[in-house]
């Protein structure tokens, strides 16, 4: 009990503020650092020139606190404040913090003027060309309803039965099943459909010439056309393996699964990278720098100093300033410890998996967080908080932190490899086989073991799941 109460005590709001900022990526921090500009009067940003570079030297010096709430230093701390930012506080007590004249722009006006427009959803697209449509009243209500129940993949997984008792009023079903067929016929052809099968009968039907072949693979041997069992196909069919290798091809080059994707782009968040690794100008080692999102200057602003400085202003306003410059400084001091931890774990990462940026994923090495949270001095859950939903923009491409940290094994000549490593050997091996004798993965487990990597058999499975590979069965070509 002594041991919880001591450790509930180091728990301080400050502390658990820390420790939220440390995971907060870098557009996470920008908005968090917004909302607290909001509210908090004490707080300001330091203006950087738009036209410098993006992102912050590594080595760079924290940014200067501002008051405590310790009222016998916090005069002294004043004073040294006003040296550095040129204040004259017999100029009167507190003035606004900036203002704008017609002539100077509006930044927030050009964010919004910046921003582009929402994109037309796959309800809108549809709805669109029903409405043109001639149709009664019951059917065109019917539409609508199968659009509304319609995936964001357009795909409708929802009954009809189901459809018509979601309606207020209900709708009869016999409307929905009048209206489906001519929803499913609107672009992109393949919406509405209830499975896989029937989307690319769908697309099939809409396609001119003679599809005979495509349309017995689709509704009868579906399954067999994703096993790759083209023989059992012929046989059963009566057609050759190579009409049949013809058909899957025409099929896997003109119908799609997701025909809705055609129209509506999937809503992929952009990725802002926190960390920038580049070559260094003076060869022979990377830099490592921080985004200016990810490293923001913060200060307590000068209003508040103002008004803390001028003894006109009562005590009752000067406590609430006070607060709010404490707030702040527990904000700077968040920023500033995510800063530096940040720095020094992208520091490691680049020391450690020094070959990855040499030769790429197959010279990544083992690197486990517990290990680096012993050689930085603090706790694993720590390091894990650092990397979390941030990314390190490298000269071969973007990629998450959590990317450098990976267990691994020690092949026969004792050197460490770490397990994406292996992984990409896997792949290696597989794009260099004969396609009409495709490695099953027994054979990729001997292959590895003569290269000094001793793996299993599931192991090399669970690898090509991971890599998207089918097994060797389906890999073989006819």
């Amino acid at each position: 009990m002594g041991h919880y109460m001591r450790l509930e005590q180091r728990l301080t709001p400050q502390l658990i503020q820390s420790m939220d900022i440390l995971q907060l990526n870098t557009m996470a921090l920008e908005n968090r650092i917004a909302e607290e500009l909001e509210k908090n009067c004490a707080l300001d940003v330091v203006e950087t020139d738009p036209k410098s570079a993006t992102a912050e030297d590594g080595g760079a010096q924290p940014e200067n606190r501002a008051l405590t709430s310790d009222d016998s230093g916090s005069f002294r701390r004043l004073d040294q404040l006003s040296a550095e930012y040129d204040l004259d506080f017999n100029e009167g007590a507190y003035r606004p913090h900036r203002s704008y004249d017609s002539r100077e722009r509006d930044p927030k006006m050009d964010a919004m003027a910046n921003t582009t427009s929402r994109p037309q959803s796959l309800a809108e697209h549809l709805l669109a060309q029903w409405h043109v449509l001639d149709l009664d009243d019951e059917t065109r209500v019917a539409g609508e309803a199968i659009v509304y129940h319609l995936d964001d993949d357009g795909y409708l997984r929802t009954r009809l039965d189901e459809v018509s008792q979601n309606m207020r009023p209900h709708l009869p079903i016999e409307a929905l099943q009048r209206a489906l067929p001519m929803v499913q016929r609107l672009d992109p052809v393949g919406v509405a459909a209830r499975d896989y099968q029937e989307c690319l009968l769908l697309q099939l039907e809409a396609l001119p010439g003679d599809n005979r072949i495509e349309r017995e693979l689709i509704q009868n041997h579906l399954h067999d056309v994703v096993k790759n069992r083209y023989p059992i196909i012929a046989k059963a069919t009566g057609y050759s393996v190579g009409e049949i290798v013809e058909a899957v091809r025409a099929i896997s080059s003109t119908l799609v699964l997701h025909p809705a994707f055609r129209v509506v782009e999937g809503r992929v968040m952009p990725i802002h990278p926190d960390v920038l690794v580049e070559y260094a100008s003076t060869g022979g080692g990377m830099t490592v720098r921080l985004t200016r999102g990810s490293s923001p200057r913060l200060r307590i602003s000068k209003r508040a100093l103002e008004i803390l400085k001028n003894r006109r202003n009562g005590k009752v306003d000067r406590d609430f300033i006070r607060k709010h410059v404490d707030d702040a400084n527990a904000l700077i001091d968040a920023v500033q410890y995510r800063r530096n931890r940040l720095l020094d774990v992208a520091n490691a990462i680049v020391e450690k998996q020094r070959e990855f940026f040499e030769i790429g994923a197959q010279g990544l090495k083992v690197l486990r967080m517990c290990d680096l949270a012993v050689e930085l001095s603090c706790d694993p859950s720590t390091i894990s908080r650092t990397v979390a939903d941030k990314y390190m923009q490298t000269p071969r491409g973007i990629y998450p932190l959590r990317y450098f940290f990976t267990g691994g094994t020690e092949t026969s000549s004792g050197e460490n490899t770490s397990w994406d490593s292996v992984k990409i050997r896997v792949k290696d091996i597989i794009d260099g086989e004969d396609l009409k004798e495709p490695y099953n993965d027994d054979k990729i487990a001997a292959v590895l073991e003569k290269e000094g990597i001793v793996i299993s058999r599931r192991t090399v499975a669970k690898y090509r799941q991971q890599l998207d590979i089918p097994p060797a069965r389906q890999r073989r070509q006819y």
